[in-house]
């Protein structure tokens, strides 16, 4: 059973706590983060959905909810290590964008890390993540056109053309 910490609009945190699967109350908000991990070649990592989740078989960065007690980065290096079995660095990533989604009911924190690993070192959690590879920037952006990535990950041309976060 997973529980989560509730936020306020404002991203205070409540005295609340929200068990996942029930439906949030509509002033109620959790912390979700994505985490886009980019190795020294400058290429992305991308892992596909399993064919049970919602948007089955489409491709997304690793992420999900953060759960009751954690910050945003340990949720983000939790998730990682969850689905891919890679330890991050927290020295390795940092925070590039963070946004409230009331059609969601959460606040979106998305992680940019920079570490490199062999896709042999990987461990795909079983009914989450099916597939895993590096891709290039391009190869990003013709697969999201293509939609075979998340639709809710859009955003991703602003955060991987920033200058800021580029090599």
């Amino acid at each position: 059973m997973e529980v989560w910490d509730i936020y306020d609009k404002n991203r205070q945190k409540t005295n609340k706590r929200h068990v996942r699967g029930t439906k949030l109350a509509a002033e109620d908000y959790h912390i979700v983060v994505h985490v886009w991990i980019r190795n020294n070649k400058g290429e992305f990592l991308l892992t596909k959905r399993h064919p049970n989740k919602h948007y089955p078989h489409l491709w997304e960065c690793p992420g999900g909810s953060i759960v009751t007690g954690e910050s945003s980065l340990d949720g983000a290096i939790r998730e990682v290590e969850e689905e891919i079995g890679i330890p991050l660095l927290r020295t390795n990533g940092q925070l590039v964008k963070s946004e409230r989604r009331d059609c969601f009911n959460d606040f979106y924190d998305v992680w940019l890390f920079d570490q490199s690993f062999e896709i042999s070192e990987t461990i795909l959690q079983e009914g989450e993540v099916t597939a895993i590879r590096w891709v290039t920037k391009l190869e990003v952006e013709k697969m999201f056109h293509a939609n075979k990535v998340v639709p809710t990950l859009g955003y991703f041309t602003s955060i991987i053309n920033d200058k800021t976060t580029q090599y």
